[in-house]
């Protein structure tokens, strides 16, 4: 592809990107999947440029005090030839001359960032985390992190240097290996055997810290495509049973051919719920998102005050049928990837405050048993992962015993 073609498809991306109607990655995929005539080089240049482009989409709006995609991306290429971008007939379609004389009125004027755009976080949200550190953490490009199956991370750690894929061990899962590079898992052998799956390191240690037992009940309630489910199912090494469940029954349609690479037999997909007799009933419930902003930039802009209302809902009544059917001496264990107060810790303490039977299990216990690192945590209610304090994902963590 010539320059000015690999523009005009960040260009043609960016435009429904910012529409805010779906994310940036389902797009991404539906958009490549059409064209596979764009070779992996130019592949690698558009979504890199997309990506650096979502990232930064608050600050070049305020540069060019508009939301047009088009003069977003005019701005951005403000130092490129623009001749050499467009000079193919299928390249970026020439600049008028009130547009020449516009880009150059906005790269002479001096700018001052308000904090919140300054960190690309939206004014209300910015209030709503009020915590610098952090906002800036969740700026930045995550790492690759992976989830050894059935195999020890040394060995997996092995297999991959033979492959020219150089991993190294997470702080705290005692299944992870990370990579700060991209890699492509589609061409990785060790992939394709089922001897890793992607997951990001916070999640790996939520399902070594439930420790599932092969004689308990387990379900998890909101499974989607099962990347707990499968941790669970490894942990168990195959035995048990864990039941997966999803408001969205076609939503775990991905399980089955997960579960069949990775070698996890012991999964069993149901579409209603009936029994109160679960020993662990899991709970990784739908949120607002805000843990998982350096993999998905653009979710900060289809969240709503509105939406988050809706969430906080709906995780209160998901934490009333758990309740319901977990036995007594079960274990209810509720997650999200949030790093917000009011859909994290406000959730669980009024669940707990109107159930007297329900108490906060020992999380500092519960990591002194399965993980061999430092306790990272203020408290031991609850887990508070993040890109800041634990390299991870924003992700909350508590098991709550009833």
């Amino acid at each position: 592809m010539q320059t000015g073609a690999r523009y005009q498809a960040v260009f043609e991306l960016i435009s429904e990107i910012f529409q805010d109607k779906a994310p940036a990655d389902v797009l991404i995929n539906k958009y490549m999947k059409v064209r596979k005539y764009i070779g992996s080089k130019d592949r690698h240049f558009i979504l890199d440029t997309t990506w650096d482009i979502i990232r930064h989409r608050m600050r070049l709006s305020f540069d060019t005090d508009s939301s047009d995609p088009r003069k977003i991306l005019l701005y951005y290429l403000k130092d490129v030839d623009f001749d050499i971008i467009t000079g193919s007939p299928y390249g970026f379609h020439p600049l008028s001359a009130d547009e020449k004389k516009w880009l150059k009125s906005v790269w002479d004027k001096e700018v001052v960032y308000p904090q919140n755009v300054e960190l690309e976080c939206p004014e209300w949200l910015f209030e709503k985390i009020g915590d610098l550190g952090l906002i800036r953490s969740l700026n930045e490009a995550a790492s690759v992190d992976i989830r050894a199956n059935f195999i020890s991370q040394t060995e997996l750690k092995n297999r991959l240097k033979g492959e020219g894929l150089f991993f190294a061990p997470t702080s705290y899962s005692p299944h992870g290996l990370r990579s700060e590079e991209r890699i492509n898992i589609n061409n990785c052998v060790a992939y394709k055997e089922g001897l890793f799956d992607l997951q990001d390191e916070s999640s790996q240690i939520a399902a070594v810290l439930i420790n599932p037992k092969p004689d308990e009940k387990i379900i998890d309630y909101c499974a989607g495509a099962g990347g707990k489910s499968l941790a669970m199912g490894a942990e168990l090494q195959n035995d048990g049973i864990v039941f997966c469940h999803d408001v969205n029954f076609n939503r775990m349609d991905a399980i089955k051919a997960r579960a069949e690479r990775l070698g996890i037999k012991n999964l069993k997909l149901i579409q209603n719920v009936h029994d109160s007799d679960f020993d662990c009933f899991v709970l990784d419930a739908p949120c607002s998102g805000t843990g998982t902003w350096r993999r998905a930039p653009d979710a900060k802009f289809r969240l709503s005050l509105g939406r988050l209302k809706e969430l906080h809902q709906i995780q209160s009544e998901i934490l009333e049928t758990a309740y319901q059917h977990t036995k007594k001496g079960g274990r209810i264990v509720y997650m999200t990837c949030s790093v917000l107060k009011d859909e994290n810790e406000d959730i669980v303490e009024k669940f707990v405050k109107k159930h007297p039977d329900v108490s906060f299990e020992d999380h500092q216990d519960l990591w002194a048993k399965k993980i061999d690192a430092p306790y990272p945590f203020k408290t031991n209610r609850y887990l508070h992962f993040s890109p800041l304090l634990t390299n991870t994902d924003g992700f909350f963590f508590c098991v709550l015993k009833k």
